[in-house]
């Protein structure tokens, strides 16, 4: 049976970027946790963004012209069909890249405090890059799908009941629908900030640990500490 150490030398990855590559993936692991999870009693975008896409489908119901909600969701969904199809450009220029390693090496190790690493180390990192974009390319068409379903649920329902408690359980169904449509949406974005992150460790894997820190900051700061969640909160 394979043992660890001979894993590692089979990858011909040295100790501290096989440190660098753990810490990035908890790193990524424990913020989608923490984040999307309720352990914290903490406002997030997230959650005030649930809250209103509710009020919004409680407001729908009340139309007899449902065309501002259908734009609504079609433009949603084209946020994500964007970065789907750009996602699928970056896939298309890293495979082309593994076909260059030797090349792109030579010229980083021109840089100052860059790393020298074999190609297969180099192929390694471009790996990373490929893994990370297909599962934000996963995340995003999944997210425009669920959109799409959504645009059918809002054509589906009818009109306007004399007691609005009939439409409670149809309003509940939507708005998790597009809860699970942005919350793919949402995860596909941060895949883009991690992306960043890996890009560090083509210069070092120090460097790559203290960029991956730094994008959980800015990710932690923009989901919990924002101007942009407290004007929503006092909305």
């Amino acid at each position: 049976m394979m043992t660890v150490q001979q894993f590692l030398n089979n990858l011909a990855l040295p100790w501290l970027d096989v440190l660098a590559l753990v810490w990035f993936a908890l790193s990524w692991v424990f913020y989608v946790w923490y984040t999307d999870s309720h352990v914290t009693e903490q406002h997030t975008l997230s959650h005030m963004t649930g809250k209103y896409i509710r009020d919004w489908m409680a407001r729908m119901v009340e139309r007899d012209n449902r065309m501002l909600d259908v734009n609504i969701v079609r433009n949603l969904s084209r946020s994500s069909q964007f970065f789907a199809s750009t996602t699928m450009l970056i896939l298309g220029a890293l495979v082309a890249l593994m076909g260059y390693t030797e090349k792109a090496a030579g010229v980083l190790a021109e840089l100052p405090f860059a790393q020298q690493v074999s190609e297969r180390v180099w192929e390694i990192k471009i790996l990373l890059l490929v893994l990370i974009f297909v599962y934000a390319f996963f995340k995003f068409s999944w997210s425009i799908r669920q959109f799409g379903l959504c645009s059918i649920m809002v054509g589906a329902t009818r009109k306007p009941p004399q007691d609005a408690e009939e439409y409670a359980a149809h309003i509940d169904r939507l708005a998790v629908i597009i809860v699970f449509a942005n919350g793919n949406f949402n995860n596909g974005l941060r895949a883009y900030y991690f992306g960043v992150a890996a890009l560090s460790w083509f210069m070092h894997p120090v460097l790559f640990m203290m960029v991956t820190f730094s994008v959980v900051c800015v990710l932690y700061q923009r989901e919990f500490r924002s101007r942009t969640l407290q004007t929503m909160i006092g909305g």
